[in-house]
Formats: structure tokens, C-alpha cells, sequence
């Protein structure tokens, strides 16, 4: 059954900057389970400041939460890399944000691509865990094939996520074997990094925030706290400070 509104891409051309004539772009990436729409009123604010965005829909997302169990984080970071090659093929500099999982893809891009990411822009994002509860999913993934959702952590009275009501196990376990392979790469994050967090998060422990502090290489690395917001921060009561805070870190990374 499709989702209302639908979960679909987004994406807007950028228009050239008046001081360098130069476009610049934001890849936005949603979190697991989710989909654009946690992403698309941030897209709209970064679009009317004249960036170019693309967000786009990460395979098994956006359907029914078995399809999600069919994908793995190859399968993600796959369509991340297209949607990056499209959005750079149409603007001048590419600023990779994300959201969650989302932010780990976008962290994993930016340690692949080097100086081809200006900027990396995360928010609560996902790289770690300590619930000993994930030390079953190896085996727990073959007899049990979904758990409750964690969807729609969100301070904000009368705000829902669009995104599944389960989370799928297998899609699950290959998404942390994707995060212990990018914590050995943190380091290869040069680029300038501007981190939101939550005060509460009820998805994301501290641990993440601290991997990503302690081993990524970005000399120019901000971070910022949001008091007023859950996980989904993008469609949370800090919504408005985020959407502006990263807006002009991106024109800072992109500028002359």
C-alpha cells in the first residue's frame, strides 16, 4: 500500500551564486526505514536560497517493510553514489548531508570521494551502537524477520514520519556491518563537517556522536546541540535553525 503523501524523490536545479557564478548542490539522504519527505522541507529551504538538491529514495524504502529486507547497505550507498554523480554533473559543488543512516551514507561518500564532497552536513548520525541487544541480530535476522518500528521520534505534537511501522533485521544487520567498515574509514573525512544533535535522541546513543568526534581528519568540524528535538530533528521544533545553520555552511564551504 503506498504511502500518503507518496515517498517520492526530490530534487530542484540550483541557480548560479551572484558573487562566483558558481552552482552548488546538497545530496540529502533520509534515514533507515524513512523516506524523502523527513527530508523535504529541508530541501525546500536549502532550493529557495538558490542550491541545487536531490534527495533521493534509497532502495526498499518507501513500499512495505519486506522489500526493505531484501536490500542491503550496498544497495543504498549504490543509489547515494548515482544520485551524487547526477547532482554533480549539474552544479559546480556538492555539499553531502544526511540524516541517521543517512548521515552514515553521506559520511561513507565523503571518505570515498575526498575533494570531490565540499562539505558534509550530519544530522543524528548513525554509526554505532551500545545495546547489547544487537549482539543476537547475526542469528536473530534468520528467525525473526522484523521487530516494532523507530519511526517518527519526534518532540513536536501532531508530526509524523513517513517510514515503516517495523524494522526489518536483516536490512538491519547489514546496515551495522556497514557502520563498523566506516569507522575504520572516519579518518578519510577531511572535508569541513557540521554535526546536529539531539539532547534526546531515543533512536541514536552518544556513541555515534563520539565515533565520528573522535576519528574523522575535518579540522573545520562544528558541532551543534538541538535542546528541542528528537531524533527526526528535520521535522522537529529545531527544524527552522537547522535548515537555516546548514544553508550557510554550505554557501561558507562553497564560496571564493
Amino acid at each position: 500500500m503506498p504511502f500518503d503523501p507518496p515517498a517520492e524523490p526530490f530534487t530542484a536545479e540550483g541557480v548560479p551564486a551572484p558573487e562566483t557564478g558558481r552552482r552548488a548542490g546538497v545530496l540529502l539522504v533520509h534515514g533507515f526505514t524513512s523516506t524523502p519527505a523527513s527530508m523535504v522541507p529541508w530541501a525546500r529551504h536549502l532550493a529557495a536560497t538558490g542550491l541545487g538538491v536531490s534527495v533521493p529514495l534509497l532502495p526498499g524504502h518507501g513500499t512495505v517493510w519486506q522489500d526493505l529486507n531484501r536490500t542491503r547497505w550496498a544497495d543504498w550507498y549504490a543509489e547515494v553514489e548515482r544520485a551524487f554523480e547526477k547532482l554533480r554533473a549539474d552544479v559546480d559543488d556538492v555539499v553531502v548531508a544526511g540524516l541517521s543512516l543517512g548521515g552514515a551514507l553521506a559520511l561513507r561518500l565523503a571518505a570515498d570521494r575526498g575533494r570531490e564532497v565540499a562539505g558534509v552536513v550530519v544530522v543524528n548520525p548513525a554509526v554505532a551502537t551500545e545495546r547489547k541487544d544487537v549482539l543476537a541480530l547475526p542469528v536473530l535476522q534468520h528467525l525473526v524477520p522484523s521487530l516494532p518500528g523507530i519511526a517518527s521520534d519526534i518532540r513536536k505534537a501532531g508530526v509524523a514520519e513517513v517510514a515503516y511501522t517495523r524494522t526489518p533485521l536483516r536490512a538491519a544487520h547489514s546496515m551495522m556491518a556497514g557502520w563498523k567498515a566506516l569507522r575504520a574509514d572516519l579518518p578519510k573525512v577531511t572535508q569541513p563537517l557540521l554535526m546536529f544533535l539531539s539532547a534526546e535522541d531515543h533512536v541514536v546513543d552518544p556513541s555515534s556522536a563520539r565515533a565520528v568526534r573522535a576519528r574523522v581528519s575535518s579540522r573545520d568540524l562544528t558541532e551543534r546541540l538541538l535542546e528541542n528535538s528528537y531524533h527526526v530533528a528535520t521535522l522537529d521544533h529545531d527544524a527552522p535553525r537547522l535548515f537555516e545553520e546548514s544553508a550557510q555552511f554550505v554557501r561558507r564551504v562553497t564560496g571564493p
